[in-house]
């Protein structure tokens, strides 16, 4: 991904020129890298070389043999910091949550919820304190999340008549996928997602659940998610649609 604005300056002050634009970037080597590549970030372009090889590497020419991809990447990522929301961490901001706008208080108390019925956002003082209010805040973010997907997954589980084959529910923080199923059952769910619609949500978890019956996505497995999500096309939409808009920190772009 990208997100060097043309003419910025990188962290050690290289530049190149790519079919006319000027790009800046940084050369970082890696005892893991086997070859060189190009890394496309909100921070910057960085040319990440092998720890043995990096005296025969011109990162000047690792650039310009990829110089298509690599602009086309800087403007992707243009385009979805333009779409992101500015983000707030503080007491008084506003989060979309489980369908509706939530202010963050901070409070004595002995842990950070999300309060439904006042649509508040309560955090514990003394994790923020601890921490700071970003940090509060995910952790939070985590915790219901964690509740909320479980939930869901012992409500539609014995419904969609796979109960018996769940394995477990956890709470990752992918960058590039809103839920996966393992083999043995597990169902690893964003949290982010407690940001989107409920029934986008629910939609996520139903199409997991689906896997644990047909591990394709076949014309079986979405007649299977028809069956329980009848507007699943409209609720992966607005997930394709929306995803800028779920974003925590500019590092999920």
């Amino acid at each position: 991904m990208s997100g060097v604005r043309n003419g910025a300056e990188s962290a050690d002050g290289r530049e190149t020129v790519l079919s006319g634009e000027c790009v800046a970037y940084s050369v970082r080597e890696s005892a893991r890298a086997s070859r060189p590549r190009i890394d496309v970030r909100p921070a910057g372009v960085t040319v990440v070389v092998p720890e043995t090889d990096r005296s025969r590497v011109d990162p000047d020419a690792v650039l310009a043999g990829h110089a298509e991809w690599v602009l086309e990447k800087r403007a992707a990522m243009a385009a979805r910091r333009e779409r992101a929301p500015d983000r707030a961490y503080g007491p008084g901001a506003t989060w979309p949550v489980l369908g509706a706008e939530r202010e963050i208080v901070v409070e004595r108390r002995r842990s950070s919820t999300v309060d439904r019925d006042a649509d508040l956002i309560r955090l514990a003082r003394s994790h923020v304190d601890r921490t700071a209010h970003k940090r509060a805040l995910e952790y939070c973010f985590r915790e219901t999340a964690r509740a909320e997907f479980e939930r869901r997954v012992d409500a539609l589980a014995p419904e969609m008549g796979v109960a018996d084959a769940v394995g477990g529910v956890e709470v990752r923080n992918q960058r590039t996928r809103w839920g996966s199923c393992s083999s043995n059952g597990t169902l690893s769910l964003n949290w982010r997602l407690l940001l989107a619609p409920p029934a986008v949500l629910r939609y996520v978890v139903v199409h997991e659940l689906a896997h644990l019956r047909k591990r394709d996505h076949s014309d079986a497995f979405w007649r299977i998610v028809a069956a329980h999500d009848t507007e699943w096309e409209r609720h992966r939409d607005w997930l394709r649609e929306h995803a800028d808009e779920l974003i925590f920190d500019e590092s999920d772009l």
